[in-house]
């Protein structure tokens, strides 16, 4: 890898990481774009669809791990919450992940927007209020939380993400988490996610270990640092922040593809 390349890809990575750990997302939905556009504009390289996702399902792991480990000792992890969800989208990341080598590079930018429109619509619904809720007095239904998570796994597996920009709006909007232990718990749900489609990735040889070590270190750094903005930011700016990166996000893949 040449220098310019190598630089471009840590500063993509320490942004998209300190947003991620901001969050509760594992970054691939910043990450996906600038990863794709941003080197091809600069001129120091460029990457396929399928490449990007390669990349993406190994820094997530790391990036996820780092703004998992910031919120350890605030209460907001819901540990019912992480397992009922986690472990299905682990399950469907996994066979997303392994069988989107069968998938051409359209096909995922494809499956990517559709994901990332979902959750910019799902964003932008009214939500409940329930965040004078403590997390010993969460409740949600584990039916619709073991489905959702699958069906996210499937698609994030395809993409190289762990599903964090389409888990949050889930359980914000159709199970009705307070937005901190959203945050908090879709970093571990991510985490666990990660495992899946990183695994499915590695096993059929769509990772470029070169540019995915970059993305790591970058993501050890700026994760934490997120994180800990994040506790700070009030609620809603950190929901319309989100709502904003996932609808320009999918805006400009859709662009793309018609």
């Amino acid at each position: 890898m040449e220098l310019g390349f190598i630089i471009v890809l840590f500063f993509i990575g320490l942004i998209a990481s300190f947003v991620s750990g901001m969050l509760g997302i594992g970054g691939s939905i910043i990450n996906y774009p600038l990863l794709l556009y941003i080197p091809v504009l600069l001129g120091v390289g460029s990457l396929s669809s399928s490449e990007v996702a390669g990349i993406l399902a190994i820094q997530v792991f790391f990036s996820t791990i780092g703004g998992m480990w910031a919120y350890r000792k605030d209460g907001y992890l819901n540990k019912s919450l992480i397992l009922t969800m986690g472990i299905s989208v682990l399950v469907g990341s996994f066979i997303g992940g392994f069988g989107s080598d069968l998938l051409s590079d359209s096909n995922i930018n494809l499956v990517y927007a559709m994901l990332a429109t979902i959750a910019a619509v799902m964003m932008f619904v009214p939500k409940q209020h329930v965040e004078d809720k403590e997390n010993s007095q969460v409740e949600f239904n584990h039916l619709i939380a073991v489905i959702s998570a699958f069906i996210v796994g499937l698609g994030a597996g395809i993409v190289g993400a762990a599903g964090a920009f389409l888990l949050v709006p889930i359980m914000l909007v159709i199970l009705k988490i307070p937005t901190r232990v959203t945050i908090a718990s879709s970093l571990a749900i991510t985490f666990l996610s990660s495992i899946g489609s990183a695994i499915g990735k590695i096993i059929t040889d769509q990772v470029l270990y070169g540019p995915a070590a970059v993305m790591i270190i970058a993501s050890l750094i700026a994760a934490p640092i997120g994180a800990n903005t994040g506790k700070k930011m009030n609620i809603k700016i950190l929901q319309a922040i989100l709502a904003l990166l996932i609808f320009a996000t999918a805006l400009k893949i859709w662009t793309d593809i018609i």
